[in-house]
């Protein structure tokens, strides 16, 4: 009673019948502290919740994972000796492929991981069933999946036990103990899970990069047969019967027999132009015996709008890029000529180092895309494959400029 008198008598507060100081002099209830909990309890964000989710499914996950792992290993080595021994074990490494893409999304779920899916192995561009078995049975990314579900069985069991004590008598530092056991699951799924690195996803884009070679090549042949089939050969075909015809009519109607060997040698004529003009198109022998200078030069001269060329190149690059950069060239000036409506145009092609660059450009109305059918998908795709690039800069209302670049490769002798 000796402090509450104290404070009324100084006139800084109140005291009530109850024995408690008012010390703002109003008639409000007394304000009582609340106790503090003696277990301090952190609060849980989403991401911590998902954590403990992915440390609390590691037991059954790594359970089903070590168990196929053995499995995989035990049967498909012991029935080696025997025919089916192989194809088990390459179905058993497809499986675990899955497995892997299964782990690989529930780390980027619940972990925020994002590893990239490794590429698919190409068994339909195998032939036979051979070398799809090796193929399959090589396969590294297999392989490693079976070792993360090994040696997760030890690593599930200590994480899940831990977790599901500290939901109960650890919680104040479960936070951070969630988040150094996760950051172990993410170091392995990143190091056995992920793609071989840039090797890998290397070998992804040389196999797209090969089927794209593979496809043109089919499709440029299938030109060819298709353009010799109604054009040369056809006329050929009209030579010989009118050469036939001529040739019973020689004795009894020479003159309407030499009207028809002059027709048939028009026939001829136009027959070896269609042959010159498809032999260009295979490989121009301008190119060949003179350069890139020359062949941009001739095909410069047929096209309808006139053309500046610009060659700037101390020497050759190999035969295949240099045929490459010519009809790259070819196809761009007969777009311009078809749809760009364009009054003059200009090509440029030069060396930068290790790179060959060509620029075709037009003052035509633009609007040129890869996807709108004029063979410029085409042309990325086959500079794709070689590791180079293509790019189109094309506004409405022009002016169009297209650059393409390809790796520099010296001609050999």
């Amino acid at each position: 009673m000796t402090a509450s008198r104290s404070a009324a008598d100084r006139g800084d507060g109140t005291v009530r019948s109850d024995g408690i100081v008012h010390l703002d002099g109003t008639d409000s209830q007394p304000r009582v502290r609340p106790a503090l909990d003696a277990r301090v309890r952190p609060a849980l964000d989403v991401r911590t919740w998902k954590e403990i989710a992915h440390l609390l499914l590691n037991l059954p996950v790594a359970v089903f994972g070590f168990v196929y792992a053995v499995t995989v290993v035990c049967t498909g080595g012991a029935l080696t000796l025997t025919v089916i021994g192989l194809p088990v074990l390459a179905l058993s490494l497809l499986g675990a492929r899955q497995l892997g893409k299964l782990e690989r999304a529930r780390a980027r779920r619940l972990l925020g991981v994002r590893v990239e899916e490794p590429s698919p192995l190409p068994l339909a561009r195998s032939e036979g069933l051979v070398p799809r078995l090796w193929m399959a049975l090589k396969d590294p990314v297999g392989w490693r999946t079976l070792l993360y579900d090994a040696i997760r069985l030890p690593w599930g069991i200590f994480t899940f036990c831990l977790t599901l004590a500290s939901l109960f008598v650890l919680w104040p530092v479960l936070p951070y103990l969630t988040r150094g056991l996760t950051n172990v699951d993410r170091a392995m799924v990143r190091g056995l899970l992920s793609p071989s690195d840039e090797l890998e996803r290397r070998i992804a884009e040389l196999e797209s990069d090969r089927g794209v070679v593979v496809d043109t090549a089919a499709a440029d042949l299938r030109r060819i047969e298709r353009d010799l089939h109604d054009g040369a050969q056809a006329r050929l075909v009209n030579l010989a019967m009118g050469l036939g015809l001529a040739k019973e009519k020689l004795l009894e109607d020479p003159d309407t027999a030499a009207a028809m060997v002059d027709e048939a040698h028009g026939e001829v004529k136009l027959a070896l132009q269609e042959l010159r003009d498809l032999a260009r198109g295979i490989h121009p022998a301008v190119l060949t015996d003179r350069g890139l200078d020359a062949a941009l030069s001739s095909v410069a001269a047929r096209c309808t709008v006139p053309v500046k060329v610009t060659v700037d190149l101390a020497s050759r690059p190999a035969e295949a890029i240099e045929g490459i950069a010519y009809f790259t060239v070819s196809e761009l000036l007969q777009n311009i000529s078809k749809h760009s409506g364009a009054r003059t145009a200009s090509v440029d092609v030069w060396r930068t180092e290790n790179r060959l660059l060509i620029q075709v450009q037009d003052d035509g109305r633009g609007g040129a895309r890869l996807d709108t059918g004029s063979g410029m998908r085409g042309l990325a795709e086959r500079l794709g494959a070689v590791d180079g690039l293509f790019v189109v800069d094309s506004p409405a209302g022009g002016p169009t400029v297209v650059t393409a670049e390809l790796p520099w490769r010296d001609r050999t002798a």
